[in-house]
């Protein structure tokens, strides 16, 4: 078992930035394929940023690329997204989440552990 618990969220204002941390507990977290994901009102549970188990492979969505920057730490356990230049429709709950993977995952279903979720609003 994994539990990860998501720190960080807020309200700011368009342009500004955040920073999202998730502290993971339980199995060796170094293992894991770390990804953070968000989901908006109405609106399915959606890929953000991917990190692996080294932190040097990563991926982002297309709407973050140069704007998002997901990093971890695996002596402390944590994985990071330092979001900048924040926009309205990044707004949604960020969740943390971690999978027992040898290949990037991009899909929710792909994730065996999840956290609560932290809210994110970025006003106009």
């Amino acid at each position: 078992q994994v539990q990860l618990v998501e720190s960080g969220g807020g309200l700011v204002q368009a342009g500004g930035s955040l920073r999202l941390s998730c502290a993971a507990s339980g199995r060796t977290f170094s293992s894991y394929i770390m990804g953070w994901f968000r989901q908006a009102p109405g609106k399915e549970r959606e890929f953000v940023a991917i990190i692996m188990w080294s932190g040097i492979i990563k991926q982002y969505t297309d709407s973050v690329k140069g704007r998002f920057t997901i990093s971890r730490d695996n002596a402390e356990n944590t994985v990071d997204l330092q979001m900048n230049n924040l926009k309205p429709e990044d707004t949604a709950v960020y969740y943390c989440a971690a999978a027992d993977s040898s290949t990037m995952q991009t899909i929710p279903s792909a994730y065996n552990y999840w956290g609560q979720g932290t809210q994110v609003t970025v006003s106009s």
